[in-house]
């Protein structure tokens, strides 16, 4: 298995005021796999995307990536990981103002020892004719297409993405999960994807439902449908 999750926990507060927040968490992702957590606000699926990407520490279990546990993993060696191995793509876009579509790509190029080839992922972002720029000057779903430009052209091995419609009307919704499709099927990336959309399932390969902590339901996807073809 390419991503382990063995019996993750994790609580916040203490005493009277101590919140399980994952109770227990396990599956698997195999290389390649698009997968997607689903559930409402408070089901732990952002703490567990956190906990993949070496943001947060579990208090117990372990994650596992091609054999390498992080729980193992001093400091200077959990920073190589995420650089080696991650990209993120969150909700809210986090680009640097002053720098161009271009140049906000070249930021996570500069995270790599082995990049994309940033003009050929322009393209295939739909961004070349945009390059040169600044995020103020973009539509919503352009710079959510630069953050996912600045995430993949690491060429990581998984793709992480915490809601990243969550900020966009329904069109646009659809424009940035075909293209994390086509990226995840050009490329190659490994996709953890948070939501609590519950028609994004139907794109992904495997799905896991979480609910208070707990995974309520997990399956693998036999009938997957096109982003450009999902409803809501």
């Amino acid at each position: 298995m390419f991503l382990e999750i063995n019996e993750l926990k994790k609580s916040f507060g203490s005493g009277d005021y101590k919140v399980d927040v994952l109770k227990g968490i396990s599956f698997g992702v195999e290389k390649g796999e698009m997968c997607v957590l689903l559930g409402p606000s408070g089901s732990g699926k952002s703490t567990l995307l956190n906990i993949i990407g070496g943001i947060d520490s579990a208090d117990s279990g372990y994650i596992s990536i091609n054999g390498e546990k992080t729980a193992d993993m001093k400091e200077k060696e959990l920073t190589y990981y995420r650089r080696k191995h991650l990209g993120y793509v969150f909700q809210m876009y986090n680009l640097i103002p002053n720098l161009n579509v271009k140049e906000n790509i070249e930021v996570g190029a500069y995270l790599s020892d082995n990049p994309l080839e940033i003009d050929d992922l322009l393209k295939t972002l739909g961004l070349y004719e945009h390059r040169h720029k600044l995020p103020n000057q973009l539509s919503g779903g352009q710079q959510q297409r630069t953050a996912i430009g600045r995430a993949i052209v690491k060429n990581p091995d998984i793709l992480l993405c915490d809601e990243p419609t969550g900020a966009l009307d329904y069109n646009t919704s659809k424009e940035i999960l075909k293209l994390i499709e086509n990226v995840n099927k050009k490329y190659g990336n490994t996709v953890i994807m948070v939501t609590h959309n519950d028609a994004i399932k139907n794109m992904a390969d495997k799905v896991i439902k979480l609910k208070d902590g707990k995974i309520r339901d997990s399956f693998e996807n036999k009938n997957k449908v096109s982003a450009s073809d999902l409803d809501w």
